[in-house]
């Protein structure tokens, strides 16, 4: 049997990880002869590929001389914190990849964070060292700062360090060194990541992701930690809330290169996926069926924010979905729990509409992007916070919010952020950049990055991640423009829009079919209106010298998903179909809108 090593790779979102493994694996000869590979291997799913980031967990194994090496890829992003928490269990050691220009990032601080409590041995990896602004020697000094910030034990600080170019697959110890292969980063992790420790006695492994399959059902994936596991042995699963049931595994797979291998038995220290115990749940432990003892359970962060889904009852409902029924809504969200594990759902007062609450916006809007793909059509509220009561004192979940902007727009940001009850922490030059640290409640934060690039031109970066809860820090006046309402229901004219350009901006494109009641576009004041949208030039024989003049009509503005979220006030609803996302008040008929808007202010 070959030696194992269990390794997660954690970075901050687009620092290389996944390009990396992509070399690891080429170069190990993972990959069959003569088989089509393409990048960016580990991010299977859709939205992974277009969005370039990592959302699921995913496992895979490399052979390398004699040992096999247990590869976890984790999801960079403070949002899919639920997934990185768990996966980490399963591991002895951490790669942090930070790239050689931006340095450690919001996110890599809260990866390593939960690896250092883990008591987990770090490998340091400075990627894109063949970026031509790379700066690898301060890079250095601000990981290490970093591991001091987050009270590193004194053997955590003695890390080895690699610099690497995923892209163009070397790494070597010192700059100076010929620049080959990804063997010096393969014999530092044969080296430096310790054996999984072997542990005799009754089998425990606890599940820590799960699979499904359409013919076997669920498949839980976790780690032997004690004993030997072997198929069709009579078993107990213990579940989160303490309840003892008998499990018999009906098979058991090993992680093999890309693919999964059938074996009879699994030592301990080594990744398994087991099929056959139908109620199987992340957090489970399945133990010795005479002696069954429970592993410590894992912990998840708690949600912050809340929206209400809905089912879609625009004028327009049915068109483009398949699945438009509350029945399948809830079904839809209830199996997300299944293996979302730091989603919530709960029952509201009406029998069509669902809280869902999660880590943040991205969070809860990966879940509505792939709903809208599979063919549901839903209707969201917006975005709420969830509050907390703390000595019987109102708290509000905080962020730290990292920006780095050109160091001219550095002083319209500090206002933007200081408007939204942001402080400042710390201020870097890096280079031409400027890198500002702000504490900001999470209210605060929605609808914040689109101003922050308006005002930055478009060269702001910002990330955030929950930091803690932290008592209520008072009204934030947000001045708000009104939005422009439609009237009727039928296609825009490009002559109505050319009339009402002066009015705002718009939403929509000549020729969009649009309902009564659907916001349409942004007033420039303060207060909504209705507008025409579908008024037509009337096709008279009088003309006036120089009145057909050439229609010339600004391009409309086109939401993202999280920009739309973000955008919507209390009185308003974004309504998702598998081709639209449209943005529209939550009573579409005037007087009603009156009146809820009366209710109000009274």
């Amino acid at each position: 049997m070959k030696e194992i090593r269990n390794i997660a790779i954690i970075a901050h979102v687009d620092h290389g990880k996944t390009t990396l493994v992509d070399q690891i694996l080429k170069q190990c000869s993972v990959f069959r002869k003569n088989q089509v590979v393409r990048e960016r291997f580990l991010d299977s799913n859709d939205l992974e590929r277009e969005r370039g980031i990592t959302i699921l967990a995913k496992n895979i194994s490399i052979p390398y001389k004699d040992f096999k090496i247990n590869v976890i890829d984790t999801p960079g992003h403070a949002d899919f914190g639920g997934e990185v928490e768990r996966v980490l269990k399963m591991a002895d050691g951490v790669l942090l990849l930070v790239d050689a220009f931006e340095g450690p990032m919001p996110q890599t601080r809260f990866v390593l964070e939960k690896a250092l409590a883990l008591h987990l041995k770090p490998i340091i990896v400075i990627n894109k060292i063949d970026r031509p602004d790379n700066r690898p020697e301060e890079v250095l000094d601000e990981i290490y700062d970093l591991f001091i910030e987050l009270d590193a034990h004194e053997d955590q600080l003695d890390f080895p360090v690699i610099y690497a170019s995923g892209r163009q697959g070397w790494a070597v110890r010192n700059l100076d060194e010929p620049r080959e292969n990804l063997v010096p980063l393969l014999d530092s992790i044969i080296k430096d990541i310790p054996t999984p420790p072997i542990q005799e006695g009754s089998t425990q492994i606890q599940v820590t992701t799960l699979d499904y399959n359409d013919y076997v059902g669920r498949i839980g994936i976790g780690r032997v930690f004690r004993g030997v596991l072997k198929r069709n042995e009579k078993l107990s699963i213990i579940k989160r809330d303490g309840s003892v049931h008998d499990a018999v595994p009906k098979q058991i797979f090993i992680f093999d290169g890309l693919t999964r291998a059938e074996v009879d038995e699994v030592q301990c220290g080594d990744i398994c996926a087991i099929v056959g115990i139908e109620d199987i749940d992340i957090g489970d432990t399945i133990a010795d069926a005479e002696n069954p003892e429970p592993l410590e359970i894992i912990s998840i962060d708690e949600p912050t924010i809340s929206m209400t889904f809905t089912v879609n009852n625009s004028p327009f409902y049915g068109r483009e979905g398949k699945y438009v029924t509350s029945r399948q809504l809830r079904d839809r969200l209830y199996k997300e729990l299944e293996h979302n594990v730091s989603m919530k759902v709960h029952d509201t007062a009406s029998p069509d509409s669902y809280k869902v609450s999660g880590r943040g916006i991205l969070h809860l809007s990966i879940l509505i992007e792939n709903m809208r793909r599979e063919g549901y059509e839903l209707q969201i509220r917006e975005p709420k916070v969830i509050y907390k009561e703390i000595n019987h004192k109102k708290a509000e979940p905080i962020e730290v919010l990292v920006v780095d902007v050109p160091s001219e727009s550095a002083g319209k940001v500090i206002e933007l952020v200081g408007q939204r009850r942001g402080e400042m922490v710390k201020m870097d030059n890096k280079g031409s950049m400027v890198k500002i640290e702000f504490h900001i409640p999470t209210r605060g934060i929605v609808g914040l990055r689109t101003k922050v690039l308006t005002a930055t031109s478009g060269e702001g970066v910002i990330h955030h991640r929950f930091f803690q809860y932290e008592y209520f820090k008072g009204a934030i006046n947000k001045s708000t423009n009104g939005v422009l309402i439609s009237m009727d229901e039928g296609p825009s004219t490009a002559y109505a829009i050319d009339s009402l350009q002066d009015r705002g901006k718009f939403f929509i494109d000549p020729g969009d079919l649009v309902y009564r009641g659907q916001i349409i576009g942004e007033h420039t004041k303060e207060n909504d209106i209705e507008v025409n949208i579908q008024r037509g030039k009337k096709l008279s024989n009088m003309r006036a010298s120089g009145s057909d003049k050439a229609v010339k009509i600004t391009p409309a503005i086109k939401f993202s998903l999280e920009e739309a979220l973000e955008y919507i006030q209390d009185d308003e609803m974004v309504e998702v179909t598998p081709k639209s996302i449209r943005l529209r008040k939550l009573h579409l008929d005037t007087n009603e809108r009156k009146r809820y808007n009366l209710g109000k202010t009274i």
